[in-house]
C-alpha cells in the first residue's frame, strides 16, 4: 500500500512539474478555460469537465498558499448562495461584484501549482457569474508566475458583445441559426450630422479598448498584492497620453480639442452605443445636453465637487493629508505618483476616506446618467466598463477634466534648468526621417465566442469587418556626435505645431499635448553615430494581437505533437502600433519632432541598452519590475517652459514634420 501511495504520489508530483513548465498546455488549458464562457465546459475538454464536476476546493487547500483562505472564504458565499448568477451582466464598478470576482482572483493567484490552478479554475467556471470569471481569470493570468507565458486571447473574440454593435450580433445570430458562414460590416456609431463621428474610428477601435481594458488589468485600483512601482504616476501617464492622441486625432479631422468636464454643466455630447450586453439588454443611450443627476447609491455631485476641491487643496499646499494625520508632499518627482493614487484612487491611496474615488466615481456617475434613480432598471452604460468605455467621447471629457488637475500640479513645479537637460557628451547633428503616411484598412475578427451553442448544432464561420486606421511603417536615423562612449537613452515625441485655427502654437501651449513615440536605450561611441530606430521597435506600442483562434490551433497542435510554443513575454498592454501616428491630413499636418538623447543612468535596469524587458514599458512599465525611466514620464515636456533657450540644449533636436493621410 505504501509502495502504490508513492507511486501515485510521484505521478502526480511530475504531472504538476509537467503542467508548471509546459506553456502548450497551460495556453490550452487557458483558451478552453475562456472559449464559450457562457456555455458549459465542452464535454471534450475532459479535465476541464472532470474538474469542474468532481474537484472539490475545499479537499486541496493543501495546494495554496494562504492555508486556504481564499478557498474557504469563496466557497462559503457559493455554498450560502450569495454570489451573482450566471446570465446577468457583470460590471467591475459595482462593489459587490467585484468582490466576488476578485475572491476567485485570490483562489487563483494562491494556488501553489499550474494544475490546482487550472482545477480551481474549472469547479468555479461551472458555478459563478460568467462576467466575473472572466474577469477574475485574465487578472489571475496577468498577475500569476505560473502562467507569465501564457498568452492572453484577445478580449474582443472572448467577449465580442463588448466590441461590436448590435447589428452585427443579430447577423451573426442568423448566421448561426441559418448555419450560412458569414463576415457582417460594423459600422462607428452616429451619423455624419453628429461631429463627433469624425473620431469615432479612434474611441471605437477594438485596439484601443483592449489597450485600456487590459492597462487596468495590469494596474487594478483594487491590487494589493506586491507594490507595483509608481503606479499612480503611470495612471496619470497612460491617461495623458490617450488623451492626447485623441486632440491629434480630433484636429487631423478639423475638430478642436476634447473640452473638460464640467459637473455643474450639461453634457454637451451625447451617446448611442449601438451595443448589446450578452445578457441584461441594450447598453443605455443619454442624449444630448443631458444635465448631471446625483446617482442613487453611488454619489451626489457635490460630493465630486467637494473632492475634487480638496485635490486642488493638496496641490496648493504642496501636500496630502494622510489618514494618520501625517502630511506627504507632493511638490517633487515623485508627488504625481501620490496625486495619481489618490485621484483613481487604488488601494494605494493613503487617505481614501477624505480624497474618495474621484475618477473612478466619475466614471460610475458618468455611465448611469440614463437612469440615476434606478427606475428603469438599466444595466451600467458604457463608462462602467474598461472594455467599452474609450467608444464614448464623455470619456475623453472626463481625462481631460482629469488631466487638467495633474496639470495643475506639473505647472506648480519649477521648470528644468539647463543643467537638468543637458547631456554634454552629446550634439545631436540631424534626425533623418522616413514618409510618415497613415490610411484606413479593413480589419476583420472572430465572433464564435458571442453566439451560444449546443453539442448538436455544428459551428459556422462568423465574423465582423471593421475599418481602422493604420500607417506605413517608418525608421528613424539620428546623427550624434559623442566626446567618448557611453550608454545613453533616447526619448521620442512629436507635438502638433498648429491649434484648430492653424494659429502655431507656442512650445510652452502645445508640450501638453506632446505624444511620445518611443524611449529606448542604446550605446553611443568616441566620434560620430547613427541611431536607427524603427517605427515596429516602439517601446509604447504592441504589434496585433494574436486571434482567438489561432491561439486555439496553434496551442492543440503543440499539445497533440507534444512539442513545446514558444516562452513568449507578449503583454497585452499597450497602444496598438498601427496608431503610433495620429491620422493627419491630405496635405501633410504639421507636428514638431522631438528628440532627446539624455545620459544611460537614467536606466533603472544596467542591461536596458540590450534587453528592453518587454516591448512596452512606455505605458505599461515591466511586469513585475521597476519603470525603466528614473525620470518623470514625460521628461522633459511635462514641466513649464517660459524660456526656450533653455531647451534649446545640444542633445535635443527638433524639426518640423508632415504627416500624410491617403
Amino acid at each position: 500500500a505504501n509502495m502504490q501511495w508513492a507511486v501515485v504520489t510521484a505521478v502526480f508530483l511530475a504531472a504538476t512539474v509537467a503542467a508548471d513548465t509546459n506553456v502548450a498546455y497551460q495556453q490550452q488549458t487557458i483558451n478552453r478555460l475562456l472559449y464559450k464562457i457562457s456555455s458549459p465546459i465542452k464535454s471534450t475538454f475532459t479535465d476541464l469537465k472532470q474538474a469542474a464536476q468532481s474537484w472539490n476546493p475545499r479537499e486541496h487547500i493543501d495546494k495554496t498558499s494562504d492555508g486556504g483562505a481564499a478557498v474557504k472564504r469563496l466557497m462559503d458565499e457559493l455554498e450560502d448562495h450569495r454570489l451573482l448568477k450566471q446570465h446577468h451582466w457583470f460590471s467591475l464598478f459595482n462593489t459587490r461584484q467585484r468582490e466576488e470576482a476578485l475572491m476567485l482572483v485570490d483562489v487563483l493567484l494562491h494556488s501553489r501549482d499550474f494544475l490546482t490552478f487550472k482545477n480551481n479554475a474549472a469547479f468555479f467556471r461551472e458555478r459563478m457569474n460568467e462576467g466575473e470569471f472572466a474577469y477574475a481569470l485574465y487578472a489571475a493570468v496577468t498577475h500569476s508566475y505560473l502562467t507569465r507565458y501564457v498568452v492572453l486571447p484577445p478580449l474582443y473574440e472572448v467577449t465580442p458583445h463588448l466590441f461590436t454593435n448590435s447589428e452585427v450580433i443579430s447577423k451573426a445570430y442568423t448566421a448561426k441559426m441559418t448555419q450560412t458562414p458569414g463576415i457582417f460590416k460594423m459600422e462607428f456609431t452616429g451619423s455624419k450630422k453628429n461631429p463627433e463621428q469624425r473620431v469615432a474610428y479612434f474611441g471605437e477601435d477594438v485596439g484601443i479598448n483592449s489597450h485600456h481594458v487590459h492597462w487596468h488589468l495590469d494596474f487594478p485600483f483594487w491590487w494589493t498584492g506586491d507594490k507595483i512601482d509608481r503606479k499612480g504616476e503611470l495612471f496619470f501617464w497612460a491617461h495623458h497620453q490617450l488623451t492626447a492622441r485623441y486632440d491629434a486625432e480630433r484636429l487631423s479631422n478639423h475638430l478642436p480639442p476634447v473640452d473638460e468636464l464640467y459637473w455643474d454643466r450639461p453634457i454637451k455630447d451625447g451617446f448611442a452605443p449601438h451595443t448589446v450586453y450578452k445578457y441584461g439588454g441594450e447598453f443605455p443611450t443619454r442624449p444630448d445636453n443631458k444635465e448631471f443627476d446625483d446617482v442613487e447609491g453611488v454619489a451626489r455631485i457635490r460630493d465630486l465637487k467637494v473632492l475634487e476641491s480638496r485635490i486642488h487643496d493638496a496641490i496648493a499646499h504642496g501636500y496630502i493629508f494622510n489618514a494618520d494625520g501625517t502630511h506627504t508632499d507632493i511638490d517633487n518627482d515623485h508627488g504625481i505618483d501620490i496625486l495619481g493614487d489618490i485621484i483613481e484612487s487604488s488601494a494605494y491611496s493613503t487617505n481614501v476616506a477624505y480624497y474618495g474615488a474621484l475618477h473612478n466615481q466619475a466614471h460610475r456617475v458618468l455611465g448611469a446618467q440614463a437612469d440615476p434613480k434606478h427606475k428603469f432598471n438599466l444595466p451600467p452604460g458604457v463608462m462602467e466598463h474598461f472594455e467599452t468605455a474609450t467608444r464614448d467621447p464623455a470619456f475623453f471629457r472626463l481625462h481631460k477634466y482629469i488631466d487638467g488637475i495633474f496639470k495643475e500640479h506639473k505647472d506648480k513645479l519649477p521648470p528644468y534648468t539647463e543643467e537638468d537637460l543637458l547631456y554634454s557628451n552629446v550634439r545631436i547633428t540631424d534626425v533623418e526621417v522616413s514618409e510618415l503616411s497613415t490610411y484606413f484598412e479593413d480589419f476583420e475578427f472572430d465572433l464564435t465566442n458571442a453566439l451560444d451553442t449546443t453539442e448538436n448544432v455544428n459551428e459556422v464561420s462568423v465574423k465582423t469587418r471593421v475599418s481602422r486606421l493604420n500607417h506605413k511603417p517608418f525608421s528613424m536615423n539620428i546623427h550624434a556626435h559623442a566626446d567618448h562612449d557611453d550608454k545613453v537613452t533616447v526619448r521620442i515625441y512629436i507635438v502638433p505645431k498648429y491649434d484648430e485655427n492653424h494659429i502655431e502654437c507656442d512650445i510652452d501651449e502645445s508640450r501638453w499635448g506632446a505624444i511620445l513615440l518611443d524611449t529606448f536605450w542604446t550605446e553611443v561611441h568616441a566620434g560620430d553615430n547613427e541611431i536607427k530606430r524603427k517605427s515596429s521597435e516602439s517601446s509604447v506600442a504592441i504589434p496585433d494581437r494574436v486571434s482567438f483562434p489561432q491561439l486555439i490551433h496553434d496551442a492543440d497542435v503543440a499539445v497533440a505533437n507534444r512539442a513545446e510554443l514558444p516562452h513568449k513575454d507578449t503583454r497585452s498592454c499597450g497602444h496598438p502600433q498601427r496608431l503610433l501616428l495620429p491620422k493627419g491630413t491630405k496635405e501633410g499636418m504639421e507636428f514638431w519632432l522631438d528628440v532627446f538623447i539624455t545620459s544611460g543612468d537614467d536606466a533603472v535596469h544596467d542591461d536596458l541598452a540590450v534587453h528592453d524587458h518587454g516591448s512596452t514599458h512606455g505605458y505599461c512599465g515591466i511586469r513585475g519590475e521597476k519603470y525603466p525611466d528614473k525620470r518623470p514620464m514625460g521628461f522633459p515636456l511635462d514641466r513649464r517652459i517660459p524660456d526656450i533657450r533653455v531647451y534649446k540644449v545640444p542633445n535635443q533636436h527638433g524639426h518640423v514634420v508632415k504627416i500624410f493621410h491617403h
